[in-house]
């Protein structure tokens, strides 16, 4: 049986370098976010951070979030990235509402604002109220807005939906909001 902790490591590791940082191990991602398992290996490994095929594959597949794809012999990350990637996912009608995760202390600005996407190339958006409330609480006492995603669709804002589910979009502005939680 896998060890709980080395699992989580090899995941945020491989979050860092398929998602922030591949120039950081000597790695190029190609224009969808795809790499060579063994070239993230031998990277790795180069890197002082020794991991298996089976071990990357063990995390690969135990992900209750899904974040990464296995397609043959290339690795990506499913979402999330800072860097230049077309991940070549077709638009999608969102459900009426959507759900984000957040904490107090960034309310005044999404109020102002809405939600931006920051440093990542979209707006992460939870299909439930559960998967918000835990994203949330990863940076302290969550608060879980609501977005009328139904209308932002009928207005033209554009969605997707990563292969791990989660929504994404560029911005929501704040009518679409709702701050009660």
């Amino acid at each position: 049986m896998p060890d709980e902790r080395r699992t989580v490591k090899v995941s945020k590791y491989l979050s860092k370098h398929l998602r922030h940082q591949p120039e950081r191990i000597g790695i190029t991602l190609d224009a969808n976010g795809w790499v060579a398992v063994d070239e993230l290996i031998r990277a790795a490994t180069e890197h002082g951070f020794r991991i298996s095929r089976a071990e990357l594959d063990h995390v690969v597949a135990s992900s209750d979030k899904r974040r990464f794809a296995v397609d043959g012999d290339m690795i990506r990350a499913n979402q999330g990235h800072t860097v230049a990637v077309e991940l070549g996912l077709a638009p999608a009608e969102p459900p009426a509402y959507l759900y984000h995760g957040t904490v107090a202390r960034h309310l005044d600005a999404i109020r102002a604002e809405g939600l931006r996407r920051m440093a990542r190339h979209h707006v992460h958006l939870s299909s439930d109220r559960e998967t918000a409330t835990r994203v949330g609480a990863r940076r302290g006492r969550p608060v879980v807005l609501s977005v009328d995603a139904g209308a932002m669709h009928r207005d033209g804002l554009v969605f997707h939906m990563s292969a791990n589910g989660v929504w994404l979009t560029d911005f929501v502005p704040p009518r679409f909001l709702r701050f009660s939680s």
